[in-house]
C-alpha cells in the first residue's frame, strides 16, 4: 500500500482532532504536532483552518460513500444494508461514548459557530438520508421511504447523543436491539395499494 502523502496525513490528523477536541478547540499547532511536521511544511499544504475543515469534510464524504457502497456489494438485501447502518452504533460504541457521533458533533458545533461550512458538513447527513431512502425503497416502502430514513437517522443521532452523555454501553446495546426490532416491523408492513 502506498504511503500517505503529507496532505493526507494532515487531513487524517485534523479529522481525529476535530472529532475528539472539536473544530474550534483544535489549533494549527495541534495538527502540525500530531503529524510531526514543521509549520512551513504545514502552511505549504493549508493556509487556513477552514481549508483543512473543507478537506476533512470531503474526506469524510468519500469514506462514507465507500462504506455505503461496500454494504451494498454482493447483492445484499436492503434490510441487511439497513442493519449495517444500525450496527454501526455498536462497531463505534467506544468512540461514540467518548466523543459522540462524528457527523452530529461536527454539524452541531459548526451550527453553533454559524460557520460557513455548516452546510457542507450537513451533506454527510444528506448522504446517509439518501442512501437509507434507497434501501427502504428497495424494501418496497417507496411511499414512505424518506420518512423512514429520517426516522432512523434521528433515532441514531438521539442514541449517539445520549450514549455520549451517559457513557453507557448497555444503553447503546438496548437501543440498537430496539432499532433492529423496529426494522423487522417495517419489513413486514407493505403499504396498501390505492384502488383506482
Amino acid at each position: 500500500m502506498a504511503e500517505r502523502t503529507t496532505r493526507e496525513q494532515i487531513v487524517d490528523a485534523a479529522d481525529r482532532l476535530f472529532y475528539r477536541q472539536g473544530y474550534e478547540h483544535t489549533s494549527f499547532a495541534d495538527i502540525s504536532d500530531a503529524v510531526k511536521i514543521s509549520r512551513g511544511n504545514f502552511y505549504y499544504h493549508f493556509k487556513t483552518k477552514d481549508e483543512i475543515l473543507e478537506a476533512v469534510i470531503e474526506a469524510r464524504l468519500a469514506q462514507t460513500r465507500a462504506m455505503l457502497e461496500q454494504w451494498e456489494r454482493g447483492g445484499r438485501k436492503p434490510a441487511d444494508c439497513i442493519r449495517s447502518f444500525i450496527q454501526m452504533m455498536m462497531w463505534n460504541r467506544g468512540d461514540i461514548q467518548r466523543y459522540g457521533c462524528p457527523v452530529g458533533t461536527l454539524c452541531t458545533e459548526l451550527a453553533k459557530l454559524d460557520h460557513a461550512a455548516q452546510g457542507d458538513a450537513t451533506r454527510l447527513f444528506a448522504l446517509f438520508r439518501g442512501w437509507l431512502r434507497r434501501q427502504f425503497e428497495r424494501l418496497g416502502r417507496a411511499a414512505d421511504a424518506d420518512a423512514l430514513a429520517l426516522h432512523l437517522l434521528a433515532c441514531s443521532q438521539g442514541v449517539a447523543t445520549l450514549a455520549h452523555a451517559l457513557r453507557d454501553e448497555d444503553f447503546i446495546r438496548q437501543e440498537v436491539r430496539q432499532m433492529e426490532e423496529w426494522l423487522k416491523g417495517v419489513e413486514k408492513v407493505r403499504p396498501r395499494r390505492r384502488k383506482n
